[in-house]
């Protein structure tokens, strides 16, 4: 099983929905993007947002033509699940139960957010009552 990671700042999350969009970037792109004003202080900041991100395996560099990239090693939707299951953990006693039905209850969900949820759970109830494949049977 993965190790989870550690946290992230919200310093870090701005970095990672950048790479999130981009896929792909520099350093003076991230440092653009966040920091327009630019300068040497906002390079250093970036340059340690990468470093911080890369030490906690959310990004990777690689040397592309001479220039370093960054791209995201953990997608939103992972990051959300680990978020999820780290506060489940500490408030919940392990169980998302409560807490998703907390968010569910706490929000104004929209038509559409409803009909998607609806569906999603007729998906995994529909996936609960497939039968268990099994080896070398056919499917």
């Amino acid at each position: 099983m993965a190790k989870p990671a550690a946290d992230v700042t919200e310093a870090e999350l701005a970095v990672l929905q950048f790479l999130w969009q981009a896929n792909v970037a520099t350093m003076r792109q991230v440092m653009e993007a966040l920091y327009p004003a630019g300068g040497a202080s906002a390079y250093a900041t970036v340059q340690k947002l990468l470093e911080r991100l890369e030490g906690k395996g959310l990004v990777e560099r690689t040397r592309t033509d001479g220039l370093l990239r960054f791209h995201p090693l953990v997608s939103r939707d992972d990051l959300i699940a680990r978020r999820l299951r780290r506060v489940a953990e500490q408030l919940c006693d392990g169980s998302l139960a409560p807490l998703l039905s907390h968010l569910v209850r706490a929000d104004q969900l929209t038509a559409r957010e409803r009909a998607e949820l609806r569906k999603l759970l007729a998906d995994l109830t529909d996936e609960d009552r497939s039968p268990p494949h099994r080896p070398g049977a056919k499917p």
